[in-house]
C-alpha cells in the first residue's frame, strides 16, 4: 500500500488508517493525563446490536448501522455504566482517533470556566482582547458571537468544495498542502487576521465556521496570558481522569488547531460525555460550572430562530447551537465532527453514546442520519 502522508491522508480508505495515526503525519501538542489513576468506568455490558430501527432506506439493525457507517469505535453508557463497547478497523480502547469538530466542544466548555470566574467577558468584542483584529471582519464580533457561530465574517465551510475557506485554513497546519501558495498565511493567527470581509451582521444569522473556534482560543490565550493547551490539560483533560493522553495538531507557531485537530481515545470522550450528562460534574468534581451547561442547553428564542433558518434547521427542528455545542432538543447535547465523529448525550434517558468513524467523505448526510436514527433507537429501547 502507498505510504499515507499529508497529501493523501484524507482520501477514502487512507483515512481509515490516518485518523488513528495523526502524530505520524502532522506536528502535535500532547496533553498529559493526570498522575492519579484514571476515573473508573464501570462495565455492565448488554447486547444491543440487534435493536432495529427504520432507516432512510428501510429497516436496519444497530449492527447493520455500525458496518455501513465506517465505524471505528462505538460506546454506549447508561448512567455511569458502560453497557456496550466495540472497536473496528484495528482500533482498540487505547487507540487515539482524530475528533475533528468535536474539538470545538472542548473549547466551548473550557471557555465557560474563564467566563464564570470573570477572566473573560463574553460580551466584549474580539479587539478588546486582541487589538490586532481592529479593522478585520472581527472588529465588531463579540466572544459570544464566536461561541454561538453567529459572527459576521465571510468564511466558506462547504466541505465538498475543495477550495472552501475551511480547507485553506486547515492548509495552514498542513492538512491540504495542495492549497499552499507563496503568499499563504504562515500560522492560524495570520490567517484569521487576513479575513476582512463580512457577509452578515454579527448575531444576525447562524453560520457554522471553524475559524471562530480558533478565534476563541486566541482570546483565551490573550486574556489569561497562558497557552491554551496547558489550560485545557489542567482544567479539563486531567480533571476528567483521562486514561490516555490527548493530541492536538499545531501550526508552525505552536498554536493548537482546536477547530478540528484534537485526538483522543473513545473512553476519554465517554468521560467528557458523562461530564456533560451530569451538568459539568464528574470524577467527584464540578469541572465545568453547572450554570454554563444550563445556559448552553437553554439557548434563546433568537438562537432557535436563526438555527431553524439555517441549513441545519431540518436536522434538529427543536435545536439551536450555543457555546460550541449542538443542542438537538432540551434534553440532548451533541458534539459533531466531520467524517462521522459524535458524542451524543441524552440527559432524560441518562445515556451517552460515542462514535468514531472514517466516512469516505467529510459530510455525508445520509450516513449521519443513519447514525442519529440508530442512536435514537438505542435511547428508546433502553
Amino acid at each position: 500500500m502507498k505510504e499515507i502522508n499529508s497529501t493523501n491522508w484524507l482520501q477514502p480508505q487512507n483515512n481509515r488508517k490516518s485518523f488513528q495515526n495523526i502524530r505520524s503525519i502532522f506536528p502535535v501538542i500532547s496533553l498529559k493525563k493526570g498522575n492519579d489513576k484514571p476515573s473508573k468506568i464501570v462495565e455492565n455490558l448488554r447486547p444491543i446490536k440487534s435493536i432495529e430501527f427504520e432507516d432512510l432506506d428501510g429497516k436496519k439493525s444497530i449492527s447493520d448501522m455500525l458496518k455501513s457507517t465506517y465505524t471505528d469505535a462505538f460506546l454506549v453508557l447508561k448512567g455511569d455504566e458502560l453497557i456496550f463497547e466495540e472497536y473496528f478497523n484495528e482500533m482498540n480502547s487505547s487507540s487515539l482517533h482524530l475528533m475533528n469538530s468535536i474539538s470545538k466542544s472542548f473549547v466551548g466548555m473550557l471557555a465557560g470556566i474563564f467566563i464564570e470566574n470573570g477572566k473573560i467577558d463574553p460580551n466584549k468584542e474580539i479587539p478588546f482582547y486582541i487589538p490586532e483584529f481592529k479593522g478585520t471582519a472581527f472588529s465588531n464580533t463579540t466572544l459570544q458571537h464566536a461561541l454561538d457561530m453567529t459572527a459576521a465574517v465571510t468564511f466558506g465551510e462547504d466541505y465538498n468544495d475543495n477550495n472552501a475557506d475551511f480547507w485553506h485554513e486547515s492548509a495552514v497546519v498542513g492538512w491540504r498542502p495542495d492549497l499552499r501558495k507563496k503568499n499563504s498565511s504562515e500560522n492560524l493567527f495570520d490567517f484569521a487576521l487576513s479575513l476582512k470581509d463580512k457577509d452578515q451582521k454579527d448575531g444576525e444569522k447562524y453560520h457554522y465556521r471553524t475559524v471562530l473556534t480558533n478565534i476563541i482560543v486566541m482570546v483565551i490565550e490573550r486574556a489569561t496570558d497562558e497557552k491554551f493547551s496547558k489550560l485545557l490539560e489542567k482544567y479539563l483533560w486531567q480533571k476528567l481522569g483521562s486514561e490516555q493522553e490527548a493530541l492536538i495538531v499545531k501550526d508552525e507557531a505552536g498554536f493548537p488547531y482546536m477547530g478540528a485537530g484534537m485526538n483522543a481515545c473513545a473512553r476519554d470522550l465517554a468521560r467528557f460525555g458523562l461530564m456533560l450528562l451530569h451538568d459539568g460534574f464528574y470524577n467527584n468534581e464540578q469541572i465545568i460550572p453547572a450554570s454554563w451547561i444550563e445556559s448552553t442547553k437553554e439557548g434563546s428564542t433568537h438562537l432557535r430562530k436563526i438555527f431553524s433558518e439555517s441549513d441545519y434547521g431540518l436536522m434538529f427542528p427543536e435545536g439551536h447551537y450555543k457555546n460550541q455545542l449542538w443542542i438537538a432538543n432540551p434534553n440532548t447535547m451533541i458534539c459533531i465532527g466531520i467524517y462521522g465523529q459524535t458524542i451524543y448525550v441524552n440527559q432524560l434517558a441518562n445515556i451517552v453514546i460515542v462514535k468514531f468513524s472514517s466516512h469516505p467523505q467529510p459530510a455525508d448526510n445520509n450516513l449521519y442520519a443513519s447514525v442519529l436514527l440508530g442512536m435514537e433507537a438505542i435511547v428508546n429501547e433502553l
